[in-house]
């Protein structure tokens, strides 16, 4: 089993399009089948949507191909390939947690983790920044 992350899509501005018609739109692009093929993550916080293909595709082609789709532009929707980070936030982390212990959880190959080079916590919000030596650990 590969350690790369599998490829991923940004799409953003993505108010204007339901779920159900942003997934059909993409299978459209994509000529793949959503589940199957790809996934999709919506965050409406963020009004993104995140398309994460499990299927062999020329993201660089499909962002293309999203950039000049009628609908993509009616729904002035943008897509970008998603950009690969060493850090994550944890969230809901308990009062009593340690950083040696986030450090130990997210080093476990088991959790799909990797070598931590920093752990930022942040008692206040029940959070933290982990941040990986490299980007395969935050997969």
């Amino acid at each position: 089993k590969s350690t790369e992350p599998l490829p991923s899509v940004v799409l953003e501005n993505i108010q204007g399009c339901s779920p159900k018609c942003l997934r059909m739109l993409l299978e459209n692009i994509s000529g793949l089948n959503v589940d199957d093929d790809f996934t999709v993550e919506v965050i409406p916080e963020l009004n993104v949507a995140v398309a994460t293909f499990m299927k062999s595709i020329d993201t660089e082609e499909f962002v293309k191909k999203c950039s000049e789709n009628k609908r993509v532009q009616e729904f002035k929707m943008t897509a970008k390939l998603l950009e690969l980070t060493h850090s994550i936030k944890a969230e809901n982390i308990p009062d009593s947690v340690t950083t040696d212990y986030i450090t130990v959880y997210f080093e476990s190959v088991r959790n799909g983790g990797g070598p931590v080079l920093d752990v930022q916590l942040f008692p206040e919000e029940n959070s933290a920044i982990i941040t990986f030596c490299d980007h395969k650990g935050n997969a």
